[in-house]
């Protein structure tokens, strides 16, 4: 038996609803899998709120996300629906959940490692990057052959083990 208030099931069903819209640049995820989608709300006058943080500020694809949330939750009976973009705090790649981890790994992009942390920048005159596991074989042994692939969230690699190519989500 599902118990609460008919206002706490409404938030719950319209957050369900919100949580399986796809990424539209890795639609293997879901907002919620990204971390994108941060809360999923409804007003006393049935107004439903979502709050999304983009990956990145100017972020191409932010629009399509607000639309596709929007439509979603209206498809779904909600009459009235607010997109909020929310900046702060900024989202991270340590937002990525396991879930969606082990999505882009399946479908042959490398994960994110953790996310830098905040304090001074120590000067280092040699690579810093550790190496990117491939997501095929699992091997150390790749190389990055561009800082951008088809999104600027994503670099291209290749591993010099199976040499296939991947794609790596860059940490934030």
């Amino acid at each position: 038996m599902v118990t609460g208030t008919p206002a706490l099931l409404d938030a719950r069903r319209a957050r369900q609803v919100a949580e399986q819209v796809p990424d539209p640049e890795l639609p293997m995820l879901t907002l919620a899998d990204l971390g994108v989608l941060r809360d999923v709300e409804v007003g006393a006058d049935g107004t439903v709120v979502a709050s999304l943080t983009p990956t990145y500020s100017g972020c191409p694809a932010m629009a399509e996300m607000r639309a596709d949330v929007a439509a979603r939750l209206r498809e779904a009976g909600y009459q009235r629906v607010e997109i909020r973009t929310v900046l702060d705090p900024p989202w991270t790649s340590d937002w990525i959940t396991e879930a969606g981890r082990l999505k882009l790994a399946e479908h042959g992009i490398a994960p994110p490692g953790p996310a830098p942390r905040g304090g001074p920048v120590p000067l280092v005159l040699s690579p810093t990057r550790p190496a990117v596991p491939c997501p095929r074989c699992g091997s150390a042994d790749t190389e990055e052959t561009s800082r951008f692939a088809a999104t600027s969230c994503k670099a291209l690699w290749r591993c010099r083990a199976c040499r296939e190519p991947f794609e790596y989500v860059k940490e934030i």
